[in-house]
C-alpha cells in the first residue's frame, strides 16, 4: 500500500482528497501548513507528498525543497491555484513530479495519470 501525505490547508478539501485516495488503496495522512508536513515527514518518509502551494508557515515550495533534498525518490505533485507560470516553473525545478491546478475534478484521469508517471 503507498503511503501518501496530503498537505492542503483548507479542511473540507484535505478531508475529500483523504477520503477518495483511501478508497482508491492509499494510506492517507495530513498535514494543514508547511511546518505539520514537515514534522510528519521526519516521522517517516511517504511514497507521494500531495502538496498544495499556499500554506500557512512554511509554503509548499519550501517544503517541496526540503522534501527533495531528504527523500530524493519521493513522488512530489504540486497543487495550486495560482495561475501563474513562475509557480509552476518553480515547482518543477525544486523536483516536483506534476503540477496541478485548482479547480481540478477527482475523476482517474485527472489523478491516476500523474500518478501511474515514473519519477
Amino acid at each position: 500500500m503507498q503511503r501518501m501525505l496530503i498537505v492542503e490547508d483548507e479542511l473540507a478539501l484535505n478531508n475529500c482528497l483523504q477520503e477518495f485516495f483511501r478508497l482508491k488503496g492509499f494510506s492517507t495522512q495530513s498535514a494543514f501548513s508547511g511546518e505539520e508536513a514537515v514534522e510528519r515527514l521526519t516521522e517517516g518518509p511517504v511514497d507521494i507528498i500531495l502538496l498544495d502551494v499556499l500554506l500557512p508557515g512554511l509554503t509548499g515550495i519550501e517544503v517541496l525543497r526540503w522534501a527533495k533534498e531528504r527523500y530524493p525518490a519521493v513522488k512530489v505533485i504540486v497543487v495550486t491555484a495560482v495561475d501563474d507560470e513562475g509557480v509552476q516553473e518553480t515547482a518543477r525545478r525544486y523536483g516536483a513530479d506534476a503540477v496541478i491546478s485548482k479547480p481540478f475534478d477527482f475523476s482517474d484521469s485527472t489523478w491516476f495519470r500523474v500518478l501511474a508517471q515514473p519519477t
